[in-house]
C-alpha cells in the first residue's frame, strides 16, 4: 500500500476525484448501440429510458428489461406471492435463520431510533404532526452479486417508521428469476410487492408509475450508475434518500491497534468493488508497516483478490500523521461513510468525529458486522455527503406536516406585525385577511 508521509501528502491521499460518471466499457457500449441506435453517454441512455417509460409504462419496462437485462417479455412484472415463498426451499435454513436475527436486530434499533425521532407536538397554538411516507420503493441492484442485507437495511427502517406500501424493484437474471435470497428477504422485511426491473427502467417505473407498478412517493436504496443517475433525474417529482457512491473504509489506529485486525478492515472495506476507498491513518510508522504486511500477506488468499488489489492500488493507502488529534482532522475532511476506531480508550475519541456516516468505536467493532446485523442501516453516505447527510432510518421515512391553532387573544397579538410587513411586501390582500381576523378590523 501506499505510505504518504506528513499532513500534505495525507491529504493529497485523501484527496477523492470527482463522482463523475465512469467511461463506459466497451461492451456495454455497444449494447448501447444496439439497443437505442446511438452513440450514448450514461446519461444520455438514462434520459431516454426515463422519457420511455413514462410514455409507455409497462411496454417500455418489458422491452428495457429484455434488451438490457435479457430477461423475457413474457415473464411476469410482479413476483408472484407463490414464487416468493417457493424461494424459502431455494435458501439454506442457516442463512434464512441469519436473516431473520439480522432483522430481529435491525428492527430492534429503528424501534428506539423511533422514540427518539420526529414527534408530533402542540405548543400554544402552534405544532407539527408527523405522518409516515404512504408508499415507498426501494430498488436491490445485482444479479450475479445479490445483497439481500440491503433489502433489510432499506426495507426494515420504512415499515418501522409506519410506511403502508412497499413496493421492491430489483434486475431479474436472464431465465426471469429473482435471487430467492433477495426474495426471502423481502418476505422477512414484509415488503408488499416485488417487481422485476433493473436499472433506469426500474427507477422510472417506481417514479413515474405504469399500468403494473404503482408510483411511489419516495425511492431510496443504492445502485450502480444507471439507477443512481435516474434517482437523480426524478428527484423532485419523487423523493430520493441520496445519491450514492462507491464505499468507503477509513481506520484511525494508534500504535497498540493490532496490525491483523486494522488489515481485516482495509481489506474488507476494499472488496465491495474498485472504486472502493480504505485508508489507515495513523501516527505508528511501526503499525504502518506491519499492517502494509499484513495487507500483502492476506491478499494471495482472498477470493476477490484481483477487485480488493485494484482497489487497494487506487484508492487505498497509510497516511503516518503527528498526532491521532491531526488524524481525526483529516478523517473530519474526508467525511468518510465507514470510521473505525483502533484506539486505545476508543470511546474517549468518540467526540472528535464531526463527520461521518458510522463510527465503529474499539477494535471488536468490526464495520462488517454493520453490514448485516449491528442494528443501524447500512445504507449511509458517501463521497463527503456524511458533511450534511445521515444514515437511512426512519426519519427518511416520515414527514412533518406545521399546525397553526391560534386564538382570538393570540390573534390580537400576532396579527399587527403580520399586516405590516404584508403590505410592506406590497401584499394588501394577505394584510386585509389578517385585518378581517382582528378585534378592532371587525
Amino acid at each position: 500500500m501506499r505510505i504518504a508521509k506528513g499532513a500534505v501528502e495525507a491529504r493529497a491521499l485523501i484527496r477523492r476525484a470527482p463522482l463523475e460518471a465512469p467511461q463506459l466499457p466497451p461492451a456495454m457500449r455497444e449494447a448501447i448501440r444496439r439497443v437505442f441506435g446511438a452513440e450514448l453517454d450514461a446519461a444520455g441512455v438514462v434520459q431516454r429510458v426515463l422519457r420511455d417509460v413514462r410514455e409507455e409504462g409497462d411496454t417500455a419496462l418489458r422491452r428495457y428489461n429484455e434488451a438490457l437485462d435479457g430477461v423475457p417479455s413474457s415473464v411476469p412484472l410482479q413476483v408472484s406471492k407463490d414464487e416468493i415463498q417457493r424461494a424459502y426451499s431455494r435458501v439454506h435454513k442457516d442463512v434464512v435463520s441469519a436473516l431473520q436475527r439480522a432483522a430481529e436486530r435491525i428492527t430492534a434499533y429503528h424501534k428506539v431510533q423511533l422514540e427518539y425521532s420526529l414527534r408530533s407536538f402542540d405548543c400554544e397554538g402552534i405544532g407539527q404532526v408527523v405522518r409516515p411516507i404512504e408508499r415507498v420503493g426501494i430498488y436491490v441492484p445485482g444479479t450475479s452479486v445479490v445483497y439481500p442485507s440491503t433489502v433489510l437495511m432499506t426495507a426494515i427502517p420504512a415499515r418501522v417508521a409506519g410506511v403502508g406500501e412497499l413496493i421492491m424493484t430489483t434486475p431479474a437474471a436472464e431465465d426471469g428469476r429473482v435471487s430467492p435470497l433477495k426474495l426471502v428477504a423481502a418476505d422477512i422485511a414484509n415488503v408488499t410487492a416485488v417487481y422485476r426491473g433493473g436499472g433506469a427502467q426500474a427507477i422510472a417505473a417506481m417514479a413515474y408509475g405504469t399500468e403494473t407498478v404503482p408510483r411511489v412517493h419516495k425511492i431510496c436504496g443504492p445502485g450502480g450508475i444507471f439507477p443512481t443517475l435516474a434517482k437523480k433525474s426524478v428527484y423532485g417529482e419523487v423523493g430520493i434518500d441520496g445519491v450514492f457512491g462507491p464505499s468507503e473504509t477509513v481506520v484511525i489506529a494508534d500504535e497498540q491497534a493490532r496490525p491483523e485486525l486494522v488489515a481485516a478492515d482495509l481489506i474488507a472495506g476494499a472488496e465491495h468493488d474498485q472504486l472502493a476507498t480504505a485508508l489507515l491513518l495513523t501516527p505508528s510508522e511501526d503499525l504502518a508497516k506491519a499492517v502494509d504486511r499484513e495487507v500483502a500477506g492476506r491478499l494471495a488468499s482472498l477470493e476477490r483478490r484481483d477487485v480488493t488489489a485494484a482497489s487497494l492500488e487506487a484508492r487505498g493507502g497509510i497516511a503516518l500523521v503527528e498526532s491521532v488529534e491531526e488524524a481525526f482532522a483529516l478523517a473530519n475532511e474526508f467525511a468518510p461513510e465507514h470510521l473505525c476506531l483502533h484506539l486505545r480508550d476508543a470511546e474517549s475519541h468518540l467526540s472528535s468525529v464531526r463527520n461521518a456516516g458510522c463510527v465503529f468505536v474499539g477494535e471488536t467493532a468490526v464495520e462488517s458486522i454493520g453490514d448485516y446485523t449491528a442494528g443501524p442501516s447500512h445504507v449511509m453516505p458517501t463521497a463527503g455527503s456524511a458533511v450534511f447527510a445521515s444514515p437511512l432510518g426512519v426519519h427518511d421515512f416520515l414527514k412533518v406536516t406545521s399546525v397553526v391553532r391560534l386564538r382570538q387573544e393570540d390573534m390580537d397579538e400576532v396579527a399587527p406585525p403580520a399586516a405590516a410587513i404584508a403590505r410592506a411586501e406590497g401584499l394588501a390582500g394577505h394584510a386585509q385577511a389578517i385585518d378581517a381576523r382582528m378585534k378592532t378590523g371587525r
